[in-house]
C-alpha cells in the first residue's frame, strides 16, 4: 500500500533538511530494499518512510515531471507528461484558465506564463501543499471542482478514474468528479481521460483529440464546444523531434490498393482517432484494405518506423516457415491485423534459425490472409533506399 503522506511530511520534504535527505536516498534505490529501510530508519526515525516514498516517485516518474517534485503514489500515476500538458498550454495560450484538479501541478507548470490568468484548485490538502512547492506563486485554493470559484474561466480537468476499491472504471458517471456533471458548468471545459473512452459518452464534447507521445497513445483530450477548432484530431508528440497533428477537415482520399514498397503502421493517434485516410492522403499513401489501419506507398512519410516489403503472397503457417528459413532469420517481430493469430503462440512454431531479423506483417485482406516479410526501419524516407517486392 502506498505511502499516505501527511501536511508535515510534506512541510519537511520542502525544507533543506527533506531536500537532503531524498537525495541521500537516492543511492540507495539500486539496492535491497529492505536494507534501503533500515539505513533511512537509522538516518532519520519516523522520516524514513516520506523519504524513501518520495525518492521512489521521484525516480518514477523522471521526464514526465520536473526533478525534485513532491507527488503522492496517485498523482504520479495520473500526473499528465510534461510534453501533453506543454501541448495543451499552447491551446490555451492567452486564456483565463483554471484547473480544478490540479493536484501536484502538472498541469498548472506547463499553464504558467502561457495562460493569460491562472488558478489552481483541489479538494486534498495534501495535494495542494504540494503543488505550492512545486509551483510556486500560482494561486491555490482548496475547492471542489464541481463548483469552481472562479468566473469566465477555461476549466481544465483530469478526473480520477479508479473506484474507492482501487479499481479503473470507463463510466463517465463513476470519474472523480464525474464527467458529466463537470460538463454542466457554465465555462468552456478541457478534459484530459483515457485514451480508449467512448467518445459517445461524452456528447458535449464537440472535439475528440486523442494524444500520443513517442508511439504511446497517451490521452483523449475532450474539447467543449466554445475550445473546439474540428471535430477529430490526432496530436502526435515526439521528444525525438517534431511532431504533426491531423484532423478530420483534411482530405481523406485515399484508395485500395496492392502492397507498395513500404508498409506504414501508423501512429496510435491517428487510428484511434479515425483518421487513417487523412493522414494517408497527406503523404500519397494507400490503404491494403479498407478494414485495415496499415497503409502502403512507395515512400513513407518522415520520421516514422516503416516496414520495407521484401517478399510477400498467401499466408500459410508452412510458407511463412519455410520463407523465413531460406531467409535464415533467428528473430522475428510478429504484427497482426485482422487475423486470430497470438504472435507469441506462433513464434515457437516457426522454429527460427539463423542469423538474420526480419518483422513479419500478418494482415487480412479482402481477398484473403496476407503474409509480409519486411525490414524495419526508422524514418525510412530518409534513407532513400529502393528494394524490390518479390512474391513468396
Amino acid at each position: 500500500m502506498a505511502y499516505a503522506f501527511t501536511l508535515a511530511d510534506v512541510a519537511y520534504l520542502a525544507s533543506e533538511a527533506g531536500r537532503d535527505a531524498v537525495a541521500g536516498a537516492v543511492p540507495l534505490l539500486g539496492g535491497d530494499r529492505l536494507k534501503a529501510v533500515q539505513t533511512l530508519r537509522e538516518r532519520l526515525g519516523e522520516r524514513a518512510a516520506p523519504v524513501l516514498e518520495t525518492a521512489l516517485l521521484q525516480d518514477r516518474t523522471r521526464g514526465r515531471v520536473p526533478d525534485g517534485w513532491l507527488l503522492t503514489a496517485d498523482a504520479a500515476e495520473q500526473a499528465t507528461a510534461a510534453p501533453v500538458a506543454a501541448h495543451r498550454a499552447a491551446r490555451l495560450a492567452g486564456r483565463d484558465v483554471h484547473d480544478v484538479t490540479c493536484s501536484v501541478g502538472a498541469e498548472l507548470h506547463a499553464l504558467r506564463g502561457v495562460a493569460r490568468r491562472l488558478l489552481g484548485s483541489d479538494l486534498d490538502p495534501v495535494r495542494l501543499a504540494m503543488a505550492r512547492v512545486n509551483v510556486p506563486g500560482v494561486p491555490l485554493v482548496r475547492a471542489d471542482a464541481l463548483a469552481p470559484p472562479s468566473r469566465d474561466t477555461v476549466l481544465v480537468a483530469d478526473p480520477a478514474r479508479r473506484t474507492a476499491s482501487g479499481r479503473r472504471t470507463w463510466r463517465p458517471a463513476d470519474f472523480a468528479p464525474p464527467l458529466d456533471e463537470l460538463a454542466a458548468t457554465p465555462h468552456d471545459l478541457v478534459v484530459s481521460t483515457a485514451p480508449g473512452l467512448d467518445p459517445a459518452l461524452a456528447p458535449w464534447a464537440a472535439e475528440v483529440e486523442l494524444v500520443s507521445l513517442d508511439g504511446r497513445v497517451r490521452e483523449a483530450a475532450l474539447w467543449s464546444a466554445g475550445l473546439a477548432t474540428t471535430r477529430r484530431r490526432a496530436t502526435v508528440l515526439s521528444t525525438r523531434g517534431a511532431g504533426f497533428e491531423v484532423t478530420d477537415a483534411e482530405d481523406d482520399t485515399c484508395p485500395v490498393a496492392l502492397s507498395g514498397e513500404w508498409i506504414v503502421d501508423p501512429d496510435g493517434a491517428v487510428v484511434r482517432a479515425g483518421l487513417v485516410r487523412q493522414y494517408g492522403a497527406r503523404h500519397g499513401l494507400w490503404r491494403l484494405d479498407e478494414h485495415l489501419a496499415y497503409l502502403s506507398g512507395d515512400a513513407p512519410p518522415p520520421d516514422v518506423r516503416a516496414f520495407r516489403v521484401l517478399e510477400h503472397g498467401r499466408y500459410t503457417e508452412k510458407t511463412l516457415r519455410a520463407t523465413l528459413r531460406r531467409r535464415a532469420v533467428g528473430r522475428v517481430e510478429i504484427l497482426v491485423r485482422g487475423l486470430d493469430v497470438d504472435p507469441n503462440a506462433l513464434r515457437p512454431r516457426l522454429k527460427l534459425a539463423g542469423s538474420q531479423e526480419a518483422t513479419v506483417v500478418l494482415a487480412r485482406l479482402a481477398t484473403g490472409p496476407e503474409a509480409y516479410v519486411c525490414e524495419a526501419v526508422w524514418d525510412a524516407a530518409a534513407e532513400r533506399v529502393s528494394a524490390t517486392s518479390d512474391p513468396i
